[in-house]
């Protein structure tokens, strides 16, 4: 009798299994963390620079399109892809050819770019990027799933060193500034 109640069951289960959609938990390669040492800057990013002793200089200035920043004296810096340390150096260099006889610039990130959520979350759209966030936090700062949320994990979006990359991870999988995320629908 309990050989053919486990038959039973193994036979009523297998519909089922045809249905379920697999979720390989995949990794995109890991970038930086932001406000960490290799954190790469883009398009989006606001930075606060100081070039000390010369106030007129020091101020808030936004990644354009094109990855640069524009400065009175020297004009466009080109940023992009570089880290905070690059770009302080690659300010100095344009200042030194000309401008100040030694100058010294320190560069932070004033402002991430924001990430991107779209799918089965209440709000989709373009949020301020948080230090630290996970893609649980991302949806509840996107006011939370819908009912057929996909709730286990979500499909990443980043732009690496090697370009685009795409994979499915878990929830609590790291967001990363301009990181777009996708909350699929369930199934059942």
């Amino acid at each position: 009798m309990n050989r053919r109640r486990a038959l039973l069951l193994l036979a009523s289960a297998l519909p089922l299994a045809g249905c379920m959609q697999p979720h390989a938990t995949g990794s995109i390669a890991t970038a930086p963390r932001a406000g960490g040492e290799g954190y790469l800057l883009a398009t989006g990013d606001k930075l606060r620079i100081i070039v000390f002793g010369q106030d007129s200089l020091s101020n808030i200035y936004q990644v354009d399109a094109s990855g640069r920043i524009t400065m009175p004296l020297i004009g466009a810096v080109p940023v992009g892809g570089l880290t905070t340390a690059g770009a302080g150096a690659a300010i100095e260099a344009k200042l030194k050819a000309g401008y100040i006889r030694e100058p010294k610039v320190t560069v932070e990130v004033d402002t991430y770019r924001p990430f991107f959520i779209l799918g089965e979350v209440t709000t989709s759209g373009q949020f301020p990027y948080v230090n630290g966030m996970t893609v649980q936090t991302a949806v509840a700062i996107a006011g939370g799933f819908t009912p057929r949320a996909q709730r286990d994990y979500a499909e990443v979006t980043r732009r690496t060193a090697r370009g685009i990359q795409t994979a499915e991870v878990p929830i609590t999988y790291p967001v990363r500034p301009g990181d777009t995320i996708v909350i699929k629908e369930r199934w059942f």
